[in-house]
């Protein structure tokens, strides 16, 4: 399986001070990572084994259906989320299975499902991708202890960041940095940058003897108990191929990659968005964020000019970096209280003005279409995310972050953590930015990208015949052209209710 795309150089192995077991077995956890190309994990727990089994736990929390959730999905992730997960999983054991491997689907709570594999599998090493999300810090402490006290050897390199946060961390004192500059200045470059990584691998030990565990294929949505129900047309999907389509094509053109620069860009296009569209695969680790960087550091290296961080793209992938390390760093990081970092603000509590946000009825075209892209893709444009997220909190209807961010958890398809929770408490100005009074409009942002309006008819198609001089403020149009465009404000579309704020974008 051949992988590299843009690197030049022979690819290598790691190398690790760790000595590998010898004629033993080898368990590779997967949970993001969920690739074969630049996965040190996996490939150190095929050194020196006989057997390795790659496992992937579905946790009933994460993948069943919760009847209760405002929208299709489990407790935890909406319907595209798992479905894009799934789509990875079936890619991942394809490519293990052309290496001579295959993916082991176990089910229920990891950590009791990984300590009995241990204990039944009789392996001497234990392998997977370290991650900072406080939720696989507790089960990995659980994890690692079992494994430490059974005389099991655990590998769990960093990477899926370009840095290891730790390190900053430790560099800066024992804080986070707090701004992006001073991340970059204690970061420098990555250690690895100058040397290959590897992205090919020409096959694995078999899988080993799985006893008694019970193991299954990748599920489908209807296995996980969500019966026939009907799915949007999602132009994203999972995996790792995908993953790697992406990229290709999206380095292919370098004059792009030189100029890109961020804020910049349109967030109404949606037929050919505005961007790399790589978050997702980012977030389940489908690419390498590593991989990705030295990529871009190719195509830098033989164009005349380039962006730079922080508006470049390799600059998007180091804000990935600060927001995972001040995350880290940060305890409650993911709330108002308790949080050193976020100002405290008396935000309003009001479930009508929220549910409205939420399920696109505010009124002004232009949030509405972004909320119903939102629901329906699983993503949309950064440029799109900041109008609705500043919309909801200082913009106009002055409530909590944490509610907005609770909805973008559950519906974005590259939800991610760090990033998540750092992006409102950046747009809410409650931490790391605090020009509040620069406001996006519901009305003038989004027409200077679409004066037709072509975005919000695709999404509100109650709207496609509204005239483009109406579409943005349709309850200004005249009872004549609202009844020729069979949408009457008040009945077939809502009307906004009042609001005070000035607009500033």
């Amino acid at each position: 399986m051949q992988l590299s795309l843009c690197l030049s150089k022979p690819a290598q192995h790691l190398k690790n001070p760790l000595m590998a077991a010898s004629g033993s077995g080898s368990i590779m956890w997967f949970r993001k990572g969920l690739r074969i190309h630049d996965n040190p994990a996996l490939e150190y727990a095929s050194k020196g084994s006989d057997f390795v089994y790659p496992v992937f736990v579905i946790d009933p929390h994460y993948m069943e259906p919760d009847p209760k959730a405002f929208s299709p999905g489990s407790r935890l992730a909406g319907l595209n989320r798992i479905r894009f997960l799934l789509e990875s999983l079936v890619d991942l054991d394809t490519s293990l299975k052309k290496l001579g491997s295959r993916l082991l689907i176990l089910r229920g709570e990891p950590g009791q499902v990984l300590t009995r594999c241990l204990k039944e599998w009789g392996v001497k090493k234990l392998c997977f991708e370290y991650d900072t999300d406080p939720h696989y810090q507790a089960l990995d402490i659980r994890v690692k202890e079992y494994a430490s006290a059974a005389g099991i050897e655990v590998f769990s390199p960093v990477s899926h960041t370009l840095f290891n946060p730790a390190d900053i961390i430790q560099r800066n004192g024992g804080k986070p940095p707090l701004t992006y500059q001073s991340f970059l200045k204690l970061a420098g470059q990555p250690s690895w940058a100058s040397s290959p990584l590897l992205t090919s691998i020409s096959s694995l030990p078999p899988v080993g003897d799985v006893g008694s565990c019970e193991i299954s294929e990748v599920p489908t949505i209807k296995d996980l108990g969500y019966g026939d129900i009907e799915q949007e047309w999602i132009p994203f999907r999972g995996g790792e191929s995908e993953a790697l389509k992406r990229l290709k094509e999206s380095i292919s053109d370098k004059e792009w990659v030189a100029n890109f620069e961020k804020p910049k860009g349109n967030p109404s296009a949606f037929v050919k968005p505005a961007t790399t569209v790589l978050s997702p695969y980012l977030k389940f680790g489908c690419l390498s964020s590593r991989y990705f960087y030295q990529c871009l550091q190719d195509v830098y290296k033989n164009v005349q000019k380039h962006t730079s961080p922080p508006v470049s793209l390799a600059g998007q992938l180091l804000w990935r970096d600060f927001f995972y390390t001040v995350a880290f760093g940060t305890p409650n990081f993911d709330r108002m209280e308790g949080n050193k970092l976020c100002k405290q603000i008396p935000w309003n509590d009001d479930d009508e003005l929220l549910a409205a946000w939420r399920e696109a009825r505010t009124g002004y075209p232009w949030i509405d279409a972004i909320m119903v892209q939102l629901r329906k893709w699983g993503w949309m444009h950064h440029l799109a995310r900041h109008s609705v997220a500043c919309f909801l909190t200082r913009g106009d209807l002055f409530l909590h972050w944490e509610r907005g961010r609770d909805v973008f958890e559950r519906l974005l398809i590259d939800s991610d953590w760090a990033i998540n929770n750092g992006n409102w408490l950046w747009l809410s100005c409650s931490s790391f930015f605090y020009q509040y009074n620069r406001i996006y409009s519901p009305i003038s942002f989004g027409k200077k990208y679409d004066p037709n309006g072509d975005y919000i008819r695709h999404f509100l198609p109650v709207l496609k015949d509204m005239p483009k001089e109406y579409i943005y403020e349709p309850w200004t149009a005249p009872p004549g052209i609202q009844r020729k465009a069979k949408c009457i404000i008040g009945r077939d579309y809502p009307k906004p209710g009042l609001s005070s704020t000035i607009y500033c974008a």
